[in-house]
């Protein structure tokens, strides 16, 4: 509890589900979707002085992401919502006072593992929702409260991370490796880009169901004016990095993939990739054995490949997997195994160099991550849960804030474009990738920059 006089508390949170269809499926591992829902939370938080503000936040809840089972994907997506709901129900109750980053790490400290526990407390073993998942539950009331209190002291959120604002630095919140750095007198500000872009590198998705060529082709895919080919998309947006998703189990198909891909890239002047493995490796040697044929056979496609991501299982704490094997090839990048700091000291134990950030862990945690990964020389980038609408936002500015090592990944205009078309209204560069970049030039005033007031936005009905 603070009595800091810049502290605030939550006092409404008002919740909206927005389900979206998507124009061409992804397939995320074994899950092909279709369709996805996302979470958006209106919150007031009232200053010491009985000021009050209004924040917004929102997040796809990416079931295949966050809870890859066997459970059906229906029961999956209703027990996200469920416990989203109770998390709106839970925050107003709370009473907590703080900076917005105090409320979130305190809520995920000392609040979310038991609301899990008792959500769990009466469905069956396989069907307990797990922490990732939970995380992204609460991560659209984090981004909101963070807005909100941006808004509340009519400063951007970025410029709210400092002593100024914050009452503790970072060493009440993080530890150090043992005789590494020591986070006393530090705060967030001080590893955020001083002069942060307002245009940024984007990354596009290859997904495993894109069609590569002419061939791949089957009659069934959209005429909505967007590009389906891989070379249409380059073309169209002037793209220069390309996110190649994988399997992790099949290994002749991953290396094929990796070689078409390569060989459009020279093609069309791309200059980056990576590889996205999604979690269903179990072994170095799978990863090891497709870049060392890379570096014999195809060279400059391995030298286009810029780091590779999260090949192995998520649970680092269950899958101590030694994989310094990997950095030693190419940069090896953290994603769903870096739930908070805590996991990016045991990756970094294990071999890890560089951590994937992403909002939708909650704008604390990302901050925390980025703040300890820095400290210890890791390197970052920023990646997407294909965010549409407002979840765009944050992420740009996460991204633009943590000095990555080649911009930010954006998706949503592949996979739903029109479902952004408000919000591209007001922020085109945002929605609609030009020159291979994004640009959020358009982002002004407090908090995160919405001007969600000129944003043209329908809701439905609140839930909960």
């Amino acid at each position: 509890m603070s009595t800091h006089p810049k502290a605030a508390r939550i006092k409404e949170a008002t919740l909206y589900f927005l389900p979206i269809a998507m124009r061409v499926p992804l397939k995320f591992g074994a899950q092909v979707l279709d369709s996805v829902t996302c979470a958006r939370v209106r919150v007031v938080i009232e200053g010491m002085d009985g000021k009050t503000a209004v924040g917004w936040g929102e997040t796809p809840l990416a079931v295949a992401w966050v809870w890859p089972s066997p459970v059906p994907y229906e029961e999956r997506l209703t027990a996200l919502k469920d416990f989203t709901i109770a998390i709106a129900r839970r925050l107003p109750e709370w009473g907590a006072t703080g900076h917005a980053f105090e409320l979130g790490h305190d809520f995920i400290e000392h609040e979310l593992h038991g609301l899990q526990d008792a959500f769990n407390a009466d469905r069956a073993p396989e069907a307990h929702l797990p922490h990732l998942a939970a995380l992204v539950c609460f991560s659209l009331f984090d981004i909101a409260v963070h807005d909100a209190y941006g808004r509340l002291h009519d400063r951007p959120v970025y410029e709210t991370y400092g002593s100024d604002f914050l009452p503790r630095d970072l060493a009440d919140f993080l530890e150090p490796v043992e005789g590494g750095p020591s986070f006393r007198g530090l705060y967030p500000s001080d590893f955020l880009v001083k002069e942060a872009p307002k245009k940024l590198p984007v990354w596009h998705l290859v997904g495993g169901l894109d069609a590569i060529d002419p061939a791949d082709l089957t009659g069934s895919e959209p005429d909505d004016g967007y590009p389906v080919l891989l070379r249409d998309w380059i073309r169209e947006d002037g793209l220069d990095c390309l996110k190649i998703k994988l399997r992790g189990n099949d290994q002749a198909w991953d290396y094929d993939r990796m070689v078409k891909i390569g060989a459009i890239s020279r093609e069309t002047g791309v200059t980056w990739l990576t590889a996205d493995f999604n979690c269903t490796v179990t072994e170095p040697a799978y990863v090891n054995e497709i870049l060392d044929r890379l570096k014999s056979d195809d060279p400059v496609t391995y030298q286009k490949l810029l780091y590779v991501e999260q090949p192995f299982p998520y649970d680092l704490e269950a899958n101590r997997i030694d994989v310094r094997s990997v950095s030693a090839r190419k940069p090896l990048f953290m994603d769903e195994s870096a739930h908070d700091w805590r996991f990016v000291r045991l990756g970094r134990e294990l071999g890890w160099s560089g951590v994937a950030l992403k909002t939708c862990k909650t704008q604390t945690g990302a901050l925390l991550s980025l703040c300890w990964a820095k400290a210890h020389g890791m390197t970052l980038m920023v990646q997407d849960l294909t965010n549409p609408m407002l979840a765009q936002i944050p992420h740009f500015l996460l991204a633009a804030h943590a000095g990555t090592i080649m911009g930010a990944e954006s998706n949503g205009m592949q996979f739903y474009p029109e479902a952004s078309a408000p919000e591209r209204l007001v922020h085109p560069g945002l929605y609609k990738r030009k020159e291979g970049v994004l640009d959020g030039s358009t982002l002004s005033g407090p908090g995160f920059g919405y001007r969600v007031e000129e944003i043209a936005r329908e809701l439905p009905e609140a839930v909960g």
